[in-house]
């Protein structure tokens, strides 16, 4: 018999455990798989390790791994696919988002070969106007400056062959975008779109910050074009400082209205150290980048393993 695994990532998701458990094994219950619920605490500082522990003495198809700090949804899922043992993993939220009743769809497009089943998500019930614009316009933005396309609306709710998740296994960088990392990898894909339902209790743990810090690890990992509009950028001041300098030079020598600390002075001193700023930005951004990688530190740190 095959085995599917289920990999949930969680972080403060108290609430939503027990409801997500009772969701997901219904669905699998109907399956004619083994199957298995991995769960992956990112470090929660509430009662998630808790409930965990008590869902694992519970039910035998459940395990999970508590990580020893918060390391993000990314590494969490990383754990979950590095340990999970299925011929088929699904990766998923635990805040019923992505919701349980359409795995069977991503199995029944596993069986009929695919090996990598991705999700798009065409909305989210509860998601404000200002959440759907700038997600909208960032995959505009990464598809247009990397090589590899990107689903617009994709998340990490996805099924992947054994074959797959061992390919994934492969890659050990630390800023991690799995979405377009998955996309890197080929094999047979198919799509499955859905609309993500308001979260089921809790709020979203993935504030403005952590999105802007997850959207610069998916443009500097898969585009070094930032580096190539850093130089184009500079050129194109370094063209428009040329222009006025010989402004400069004409009102200095051909007319009576040159003044000291004149403001075209000033304004090519602002164009240039503007320049200046974004390009070492862009550099430091990746060198930073570098530097992490370098250490070669493991990705995470697992501090128990709780299975019945």
């Amino acid at each position: 018999m095959k085995k599917v695994s289920i990999v949930v990532p969680v972080y403060n998701e108290e609430e939503n455990l027990r409801e997500f458990h009772k969701r997901i094994t219904e669905v699998m219950s109907k399956e004619s798989y083994d199957y298995s619920i991995v769960f992956v605490n990112d470090g929660s500082s509430d009662n998630s390790a808790v409930i965990l522990n008590e869902l694992a003495n519970e039910d035998k198809h459940v395990e999970a791994y508590l990580l020893s700090r918060n390391y993000g949804h990314q590494m969490a899922i990383t754990c979950g696919l590095d340990n999970a043992e299925g011929d088929a993993i699904v990766t998923m939220d635990g805040d019923l988002q992505h919701p349980p009743e359409i795995v069977p769809q991503l199995l029944r497009l596993w069986e009929e070969g695919n090996e990598i089943v991705i999700t798009k998500r065409m909305a989210t019930e509860d998601a404000g106007f200002f959440k759907n614009l700038t997600s909208s316009a960032y995959y505009k933005l990464i598809n247009a400056m990397s090589k590899v396309e990107i689903t617009p609306g994709g998340s990490d709710f996805r099924l992947m062959d054994r074959i797959a998740v061992d390919a994934f296994k492969q890659y050990r960088e630390r800023a991690r975008f799995i979405r377009g990392l998955v996309s890197t990898l080929g094999f047979k894909v198919a799509k499955v779109e859905f609309v993500a339902p308001p979260r089921f209790a809790g709020h979203s743990k993935f504030n403005l910050r952590k999105m802007l810090h997850f959207a610069l690890d998916g443009i500097t990992a898969f585009s070094n074009l930032p580096l190539r509009w850093a130089f184009y950028i500079g050129l194109f001041f370094g063209m428009v400082s040329l222009v006025l300098l010989g402004h400069v030079l004409y009102v200095r020598f051909f007319t009576p209205d040159a003044v000291p600390g004149w403001a075209t002075t000033t304004a090519s001193v602002l164009f240039l150290g503007a320049v200046q700023l974004v390009g070492i930005g862009i550099l430091g951004e990746y060198i930073g980048r570098i530097f992490e990688e370098i250490k070669h530190r493991p990705l995470y740190l697992v501090s128990r393993h709780i299975k019945k």
